[in-house]
């Protein structure tokens, strides 16, 4: 491993178009898990992949579902088709809570299509069939993986992840308070960290980027720099700001036109932005507008569980941890881990022995044990899926360390034997 070198990392804010986008193919995940319940019925049968687009005053939202009744209406032959009116709503308010009403991107006047349709025969075969012949659920698709912590911060996440979606998250709260002049600002940006590592440590921050949209149109970057520069010094909190940091605040000047009006989003475009900043491996697949089969999402919470519990029973400072999957298969077809060269006293060897033990990884052991069959995916659209606070409602589910006394039980078991 290198001990100093420079690692850059950057986040989108909520209302940057391919965020708009996630949030609302989320939103939707969330209103079929919640219309389930409240119909009665099973939570295990909700299928959804749902992928939207927006652009100037237009969202388009398509994909495949497996619906409860209370989504559905029948059409003029007597067929069952789904029910557009809920699921433009849920886009509607996802928009609004966002912040946008500008002529470009309004909540209210933007022309909303749903284009959602039933799952694929094929592909629901593969899920379901495959829990009759294994006593499990097969994985919904094939692919791979990755989870990862290190000892960085307090979340145990990358440092310069970390800090680019702390200053955008600080910002979203006092803009929506409405206090002051960063009320002005508007609900698209974007963010960057530069950090520097001493001794494989982060020191220091070596540049700041931030473009924000601004509602007031005689604003320079000047201006913009002198309304977020304390927000951003508040979010770097203990990590030290280099005496020769560089700053590009608003670089290009004016950012007035923004969101969906200024540049078209999609959901699934910020999966970087959505993992580890770039400091570990992605498998390729996005999480957004996903039901829990796709083990894109489910394996990759797993994955991030495992490498935190890891890192929290002090096995390690680093952890990756990769899983790989099969169509219709429902155990994994390997799992590696990676501690770095940072093994306390114990070896990868050990610790793949002891996740085996003490977690079911088939999608469906996943979502029991992480219990992630609920409407919990709409907060997790925007500032990453990882280095979050676990929820009362069930949210974020795979940052607890409730694992750590297992994983330090079984490596200890298995050093002994």
């Amino acid at each position: 491993m290198r001990a100093n070198y420079l690692f850059t990392s950057e986040s989108v804010a909520e209302g940057h178009p391919d965020k708009v986008c996630d949030r609302i193919s989320d939103e939707i995940v969330d209103l079929v898990y919640r219309e389930a319940a409240k119909t009665g019925v099973n939570p295990w049968g909700v299928r959804i992949a749902c992928e939207t687009l927006a652009t100037t005053n237009r969202v388009v939202i398509a994909g495949e579902v497996r619906l409860p009744p209370s989504l559905m209406k029948k059409d003029k032959d007597g067929n069952d088709v789904i029910n557009p009116s809920k699921f433009k709503a849920a886009a509607r308010r996802a928009i609004k809570d966002i912040g946008y009403e500008q002529d470009g991107f309004h909540w209210k006047k933007a022309k909303i299509d749903v284009l959602l349709h039933s799952q694929s025969a094929d592909i629901a075969q593969g899920v379901d069939s495959a829990a009759d012949q294994q006593g499990d659920e097969g994985a919904g698709d094939q692919g791979i993986m990755f989870g990862y912590a290190c000892r960085e911060t307090p979340d145990l996440m990358p440092a310069p992840i970390y800090y680019s979606h702390k200053i955008l998250q600080l910002l979203a709260v006092a803009r929506k308070k409405g206090d002051g002049e960063v009320a002005k600002l508007g609900p698209d940006a974007k963010s960057q960290v530069t950090v520097r590592y001493l001794d494989g440590k982060p020191s220091e921050a070596t540049s700041i980027v931030l473009s924000t949209q601004h509602l007031d149109e005689s604003w320079d970057s000047n201006k913009v720099r002198a309304v977020v520069e304390p927000y951003i010094r508040e979010a770097l909190g203990e990590l030290k700001i280099a005496d020769d940091c560089k700053w590009y605040i608003n670089p290009t000047g004016k950012f007035v036109i923004g969101g969906p009006d200024g540049d078209a989003g999609l959901t699934g475009r910020k999966i970087i932005v959505d993992t580890y900043g770039g400091a570990a491996p992605h498998g390729g697949g996005a999480f957004s507008g996903k039901d829990t089969t796709k083990v894109d999402r489910s394996a990759a919470y797993a994955a991030r569980y495992l490498a935190k519990n890891v890192v929290a029973a002090g096995l390690a400072d680093r952890c990756t941890i990769q899983l790989s999957y099969a169509i219709g298969v429902a155990q994994p077809l390997s799992i590696y881990v990676d501690l770095h060269g940072t093994g306390k006293g114990v070896s990868e060897d050990q610790v793949e022995a002891a996740i085996r033990e003490n977690m079911d990884l088939s999608p469906s052991g996943i979502r029991r044990h992480l219990d992630l069959n609920k409407p919990i995916y709409a907060k997790t659209s925007a500032y990453g899926h990882f280095g979050r606070k676990a929820g009362r409602d069930g949210s974020f589910s795979w940052e607890r360390t409730d694992l750590v006394k297992a994983l330090k039980e079984a490596v200890k078991t298995k050093a002994a034997a």
